[in-house]
């Protein structure tokens, strides 16, 4: 980071004033919390207690025959308790939020992890909450949602613009300016106006340290690639942080939805459509018009169809320390089969796409080469879409006696 909230040209503040003082004050005790050696000491004892940690690392052996190349290894996020990396993320703000006096939390979801990882540390820390979720989402997501409401956080429909994920964002920064001075903005991703991203990117670098020390016992040595899916950032950041001083190649894989040539994606980064921008406080990389509108998005996976992407992989692309590349929706549908066949795991649509990219460069590798996939989050909130993509009659079947029984 060159200056305060800038990664060279991408990051920032952009700001109303009515919340410069909130970050500021959010800014300040990020990094006092950060010089406490006992505030991370307490941020890993409740991870370890309540979410499992350090999450393994598996040998993909059957994939690793499958391919005949490369040895195959899965970071297992999703086996942190509610089923993916958000969990790190929102503990640590719910740490925050608790040393600032804070007695209410809100958030932005698309898929539904994030919603549900912050209405759990906010049943854990005794905070009142509020989930901002696009109706689009709310629809296709619907599991989530219902566990957001158990754990008793309110989940407000956002029906403006795409009824998605950056709509959300939108009506989670009107209620923060409202309501700064008892809630926290408990924002999801390595996105946002400083210190955001340097602070989800901080509290999700324990995949990366998990990771390189896991993989150095396993095999000692370092990978040669490591692969994530890529949205606003923060899996991605999490893992690549392990390997940002090493020989090591870090692949990023966003959304190619039906296609790159087709305008129907939410690729930023590996498309040409992606141009420089500010939007929801930050400066980056958008999928925008001419005159700075936002474009609609498209994904298979609810949580990578956001129009911007987090400032520090901007950044880190204009370096050249992170190739992205993009995955479309049926590429994706068939690593995610492939994976649940042969290894028995179940990733996240939004993982997927990291599974999908290796598999289409793993017969290009030697033998020698060893591949890191983060399993970022498991799939059991995808079986809705899932079913309907590969039109699994059985399934529709079932929901349609389903509906029957409540009179539909």
């Amino acid at each position: 980071m060159d200056r305060a909230g800038y990664y060279g040209q991408f990051g920032g503040a952009f700001i109303p004033e009515t919340l410069f003082s909130t970050i500021e004050e959010l800014a300040r005790q990020f990094r006092e919390a950060r010089e406490d050696s006992s505030f991370w000491r307490q941020y890993e004892e409740i991870l370890s207690t309540y979410s499992c940690r350090p999450t393994p690392l598996t040998f993909a052996q059957n994939l690793t025959r499958h391919f005949g190349t490369s040895r195959i290894y899965v970071k297992r996020e999703d086996l942190n308790h509610t089923g993916a990396h958000k969990l790190n993320n929102v503990i640590g703000q719910g740490l925050l939020a608790k040393r600032m006096g804070k007695t209410r939390v809100i958030a932005e979801t698309g898929a539904g992890q994030h919603g549900v990882a912050t209405a759990t540390m906010a049943a854990r820390f005794g905070l009142r909450c509020t989930i901002y979720m696009g109706e689009v989402d709310m629809e296709r997501q619907r599991p989530n949602v219902f566990w957001m409401e158990q754990l008793g956080a309110e989940v407000v429909p956002v029906k403006d613009g795409t009824a998605t994920l950056k709509d959300a964002i939108n009506e989670a920064l009107r209620d923060w300016v409202t309501n700064m001075d008892h809630t926290h903005y408990v924002l999801g991703t390595a996105c946002g106006p400083h210190p955001f991203p340097e602070m989800v990117s901080y509290f999700q670098s324990i995949i990366g340290k998990e990771a390189r020390t896991q993989i150095m016992e396993r095999e000692g040595r370092l990978p040669s690639r490591v692969y994530a899916c890529v949205g606003g950032g923060s899996n991605a950041l999490g893992i690549f942080s392990g390997f940002m001083d090493d020989p090591v190649e870090l692949v990023g894989v966003e959304a190619g939805g039906k296609g790159l040539d087709t305008g129907l994606h939410a690729s930023r980064l590996a498309s040409r459509d992606g141009s420089i921008g500010v939007a929801h406080g930050y400066k980056s990389y958008f999928l925008q018009d001419g005159e700075g509108q936002m474009r609609k998005t498209h994904s298979v996976a609810a949580g990578l169809d956001y129009v911007g992407v987090s400032p520090l992989l901007s950044w880190l692309k204009e370096k050249g320390r992170i190739r992205f590349e993009a995955a479309t929706d049926w590429e994706v549908l068939e690593a995610f089969s492939l994976t649940v066949r042969k290894e028995g795991l179940v990733p996240a649509l939004e993982s997927a796409h990291a599974f999908s990219q290796a598999f289409k460069e793993l017969p290009h590798m030697s033998h020698h080469d060893i591949v890191l996939i983060n399993l970022s989050g498991r799939g059991d909130k995808d079986i809705f879409t899932v079913a309907d993509a590969l039109n699994d009659p059985e399934w529709k079947a079932f929901i349609q006696n389903k509906a029957g029984s409540y009179g539909a």
